[in-house]
């Protein structure tokens, strides 16, 4: 398999002849405001260019879009994606929503769906803590998002765990799976009075914990205004726990090859 950072949590994977765009921010730098109540909120969004033409990123088999948050699906990607473009989705909520921008090749995932020769299975996580679910608007702000294990007889599996926080449920999939390759969104993306919304760098430690063997790759950083680690301070901790063999923090553009 390989595995273009783009930026965010934007991702070209290609897997078993199969070429997949995730979460598509598509906007040029600067296009929308920051999110309100995060974590630098005055920082405009997306904080960075793309590395590369919209062609170039249109030419897939299909889309996984692990939910509408505006850093992982935005109004560029809702113009500028064919229309009849293959697009997977967490649920009929998000299904409904594109199918009223347009899109008319929409497939909810389920816990195993085919897609050819490749299996897909969805995945759960909770993108915030439970403190944070408590509260109904911030519950209802986060809303869901999924994760997703690819799995074929000739590729490594690869689980791709969305913005979640690091939960029972997340450990049990690694468990379950045993990924060699494991894609986490882990800028650390911070909510004002909530603390962190997805996975920092300690989550990088606990999943070299779980899988020792698996190739780790972040993902989610450096590109909206609330993620506040650095490719460079993951970089520097994964050196200092002495797992930087396992960590791999491409650059934007960058291919890693599994």
């Amino acid at each position: 398999m390989k595995i273009t950072q783009i930026r965010n949590a934007t991702q070209i994977i290609q897997y078993a002849g199969k070429t997949f765009l995730i979460d598509p921010l598509l906007a040029p730098k600067g296009s929308y405001p920051g999110f309100a109540g995060t974590a630098r909120a005055e920082i405009r969004n997306p904080t960075v260019e793309l590395p590369c033409d919209l062609t170039t990123l249109l030419n897939v088999d299909a889309l996984i879009v692990t939910h509408l948050h505006e850093d992982h699906w935005d109004e560029t990607a809702s113009r500028v994606v064919p229309k009849d473009k293959r697009i997977y989705v967490q649920n009929e909520q998000d299904a409904e929503s594109l199918h009223k921008q347009g899109f008319t090749h929409l497939t909810v995932l389920a816990d195993e769906t085919k897609f050819g020769d490749i299996t897909l299975h969805k995945t759960t996580g909770q993108h915030g803590s439970d403190h944070t679910y408590a509260d109904p608007a911030m519950a209802k702000r986060l809303g869901a998002a999924c994760g997703v294990v690819f799995q074929h007889p000739t590729e490594k599996t690869l689980y791709l765990a969305g913005d979640t926080l690091w939960r029972d449920d997340v450990e049990a999939t690694m468990l379950t799976f045993q990924p060699e390759v494991v894609v986490l969104n882990a800028g650390f993306a911070h909510v004002l009075g909530h603390g962190a919304i997805i996975m920092g760098a300690e989550d990088i430690l606990k999943t070299h914990f779980t899988l020792p063997e698996a190739q780790i790759v972040a993902t989610h950083m450096e590109a909206v205004n609330h993620c506040l680690l650095t490719r460079d301070a993951l970089k520097e901790y994964a050196r200092d726990n002495q797992i930087i063999e396992f960590v791999n923090v491409p650059e934007d553009g960058e291919t890693l090859t599994f």
